[in-house]
């Protein structure tokens, strides 16, 4: 199963966030709009993705829920716009029930190994996660020190870090 190291942080300047992360990635990032549907799910997580106007994927994930680091595992089923949502998503509706929506738009950062994404979140604000794609050779704690590293040179304080999924602090609210 493919696993990555994520952060998850709120945001006060934003602003900011996007001026360090253009200037780490050299990119002006890409923006994407996506809704994802949670499903009831036994264990772990388990949600439709639809990124808008471009493709589809099916994800579920484990991942405990604390601050900083964590480990990932994941599997992701991708499909071309309109390809899951239809009959998939409906199957899951009926099967599993659905636990809720979270909408937000992306901005979508590459540094290096690491996914940098700015989110508007759509009912909680703005946040900051990042996903450091381990490669098969490497360690957690390899992923948590470029992780801690990015983390610093984007300038995220310990104090802003979150545990849950944006699902879960939208059924809180």
């Amino acid at each position: 199963m493919p696993r990555n190291i994520e952060i998850k942080a709120s945001v006060t300047d934003v602003e900011e966030l996007h001026r360090r992360a253009k200037e780490l990635s050299n990119s002006n990032g890409t923006i994407l709009h996506q809704e994802d549907t949670f499903f009831n799910s036994a264990q772990g997580r388990l949600k439709l993705r639809v990124i808008k106007g471009e493709k589809e994927e099916l994800i579920y994930y484990e991942r405990p829920d604390q601050d900083g680091p964590k480990c990932s595992d994941f599997i992701k089923v991708n499909g071309k716009e309109g390809e899951l949502s239809g009959d998939m998503s409906l199957l899951l509706t009926r099967c599993l029930g659905v636990k809720g929506k979270v909408k937000k738009t992306r901005t979508l950062y590459m540094v290096g190994q690491t996914r940098v994404h700015v989110d508007a979140v759509e009912g909680l604000g703005n946040f900051m996660e990042l996903e450091v794609m381990l490669n098969n050779d490497q360690t957690i704690k390899d992923g948590e020190k470029i992780a801690r590293e990015l983390q610093e040179k984007l300038g995220v304080n310990e104090d802003d870090l979150c545990s849950g999924a944006y699902m879960d602090m939208i059924l809180k609210v």
